[in-house]
């Protein structure tokens, strides 16, 4: 707890004066209730190591990757949503573990981008969705990632899109304020390479970030954890300035070591970056994307698809190469 208000405050003073943290939505602070992160006894890397015990590259995989607490990402691949949140906010709750979910499953998902493309069927198919989700969590202690990207993939939406898209998440928001007690929801904000500081501030607000907790940065991303705090705290600024309030951020560090090349699917010579914590410059830093899971069909990833465990591309990110 103390590493958390250090770095609350730390990112305070960084900012200009008289800024005002908005009250969380929930009173509760899941991170005091539980004994540190949940390891996730079933991802894709510790899937990977157990099936290939003989593989050169598993002891360095599971032990720089595998046994690190990470997010689980859940959308139309996870069955009945709210018993899948409830069995793995269960399983965490037992071990007195603090688990980190990602809600992926927005309608008209990366609709611009496209390598992630899909979601739910209908923005009301979406709103029985994370309802289920939040229900499932029910009043035991999470942190959840709202929509990665879901506030970045604007370039190619109309007005319209854009303005159901907010409804959906400011709907979601709501869902977890009145279902969810313990947990930390914290609204995607993509990336310092994506929306300049005020444009991403507009966009959270009116995707009604104030029921939020925070806001998380560099999901699935490259960019330092330098460069995302800097951006976190330029995005507070307009916050404050423009709606007279802030907001903690967490940064996904999963990749990030070696910083950004510029490209965002798949580059090469990237490296694992600070495993799970409270603090670091933000909140958390927290480990969102797996290390070695595909970001589509590009890059060192060619062949593969979004989602998919490759290996060797996990092997090389744990030396930068």
């Amino acid at each position: 707890m103390r590493h958390r208000l250090r770095a609350l405050l730390a990112a305070l003073f960084a900012l200009p004066l008289a800024l005002a943290i908005a009250p969380s939505a929930h009173a509760a602070d899941p991170t005091t209730m539980t004994n540190g992160f949940y390891v996730d006894p079933d991802s894709s890397a510790k899937r990977w190591v157990a099936a290939n015990p003989g593989d050169g590259r598993a002891s360095a995989i599971n032990t720089s990757i595998a046994n690190t607490p990470m997010a689980r990402w859940f959308g139309s691949w996870s069955g009945t949503i709210g018993t899948a949140t409830g069995a793995y906010a269960g399983a965490a709750d037992q071990g007195d573990k603090l688990p980190i979910l990602v809600a992926y499953n927005i309608y008209n998902r990366d609709y611009c981008g496209g390598h992630s493309a899909g979601g739910a069927a209908s923005p009301s198919a979406y709103a029985t969705w994370i309802a289920q989700f939040a229900g499932g969590i029910t009043n035991r202690p999470a942190v959840v990632i709202l929509e990665p990207d879901s506030l970045g993939d604007y370039g190619c939406m109309t007005q319209a899109q854009i303005d159901e898209r907010e409804g959906m998440l400011t709907n979601a928001l709501a869902q977890f304020s009145r279902q969810a007690p313990n947990t930390w929801v914290y609204l995607d904000a993509g990336n310092p390479g994506w929306a300049d500081p005020a444009t991403m501030a507009q966009r959270l607000h009116e995707a009604g970030l104030r029921q939020a907790h925070g806001f998380s940065l560099n999901v699935s991303n490259y960019f330092t954890t330098n460069e995302n705090t800097a951006y976190g705290n330029a995005v507070n600024s307009e916050l404050n300035a423009r709606y007279g309030y802030t907001k903690p951020f967490v940064v996904d560090t999963s990749r990030n070591r070696n910083g950004s090349n510029g490209q965002w699917c798949n580059p090469s010579g990237r490296r694992i970056g600070t495993p799970t914590q409270l603090g670091g410059g933000a909140e958390m830093l927290l480990w969102i994307k797996t290390p070695g899971e595909s970001d589509g069909n590009c890059g060192v990833g060619a062949g593969s698809s979004a989602g998919q465990f490759l290996p060797e591309a996990a092997y090389k990110m744990i030396y930068g190469y």
